[in-house]
């Protein structure tokens, strides 16, 4: 299978010079993780020049380098990440899989010739998970057992260094051992855009300090077994547009299982065969 087989044909695209408030509607609208940043030149011609994601929105709005600046001022080309990879459209799953693991990336786009003609994120291949042998393996023996967690009364700007330090999309947050919430890069992101548009700029620094896990975090969180089967866990991902799942055994938090375990999984199958 190619890429060509699972990409996203219709592309949404941001100019440079859109701000991120622009990029959080189309992400939210499209129920996306990621735009790819063009450059229109004088002939018309669409240059790539970043992508943007979520975690990118997350990272610069809790950044003390960016200060009080208000989300209008935030243009694309400043929160982007230059030069993406890509991929052609000619390439098989399994090279598309290992370079974004490698690379730790969750999408790239497709360039065939120096045009876009696509895009490729992890959701794409959650829709190859299916049937044998996603159907005969459980969520316990790909899931990542060593979790990171946080408590709900830490702070948000932990969990953004968190976040970039382990470079996750997601901690579990946890009160005497049981799941309270997650949050996620996005989340983050959210709550940035939103506190600097109401706290007047000279109390931003000190409030955003301030500001908890639980202010922010996603509760009533929803969670898989561990005997659930892969290609159960990639169908409830697509339908409920998540990234990553907890996995419980009966009320216990033991793992966690994400779009990047199911490509780990996939690179491994390409491999063999």
């Amino acid at each position: 299978m190619h890429v060509k087989d699972i990409m996203q044909k219709e592309v949404v695209l941001i100019d440079k010079d859109q701000n991120i408030q622009d990029a959080l509607k189309l992400i939210e609208k499209h129920k996306i993780s990621r735009l790819p940043v063009i450059n229109t030149n004088q002939d018309h011609v669409k240059e790539l020049v970043g992508i943007i994601t979520e975690k990118d929105i997350a990272l610069r709005l809790g950044s003390s380098k960016y200060g009080n600046l208000a989300p209008s001022h935030f243009h694309a080309s400043t929160v982007m990440t230059p030069d993406p990879l890509t991929v052609e459209s000619n390439r098989s799953i399994g090279v598309a899989a290992k370079t974004m693991i490698e690379n730790k990336v969750g999408g790239m786009p497709v360039v065939d010739e120096g045009e876009i003609v696509g895009i490729i994120t992890k959701t794409d291949f959650l829709n190859t998970c299916r049937g044998r042998p996603f159907n005969e393996i459980t969520v316990e023996e790909r899931m990542t057992r060593d979790l990171i967690t946080i408590s709900a009364y830490e702070r948000l700007v932990h969990a953004r260094r968190l976040i970039i330090d382990e470079n996750i999309g997601r901690i579990p947050v946890l009160e005497d051992a049981e799941l309270e919430g997650i949050i996620t890069a996005k989340d983050i992101a959210n709550s940035m855009i939103s506190f600097r548009k109401v706290v007047p700029d000279k109390y931003k620094h000190a409030r955003i300090r301030n500001l908890l896990v639980e202010d922010v975090m996603t509760q009533n969180v929803k969670k898989i077994s561990k005997e659930a089967s892969l290609d159960e866990a990639a169908a409830f991902m697509l339908e409920n547009n998540f990234s990553g799942l907890p996995v419980v055994d009966g009320k216990d938090l033991v793992g966690i299982i994400t779009k990047t375990d199911l490509l780990n999984f996939i690179v491994e199958l390409e491999e063999v065969s």
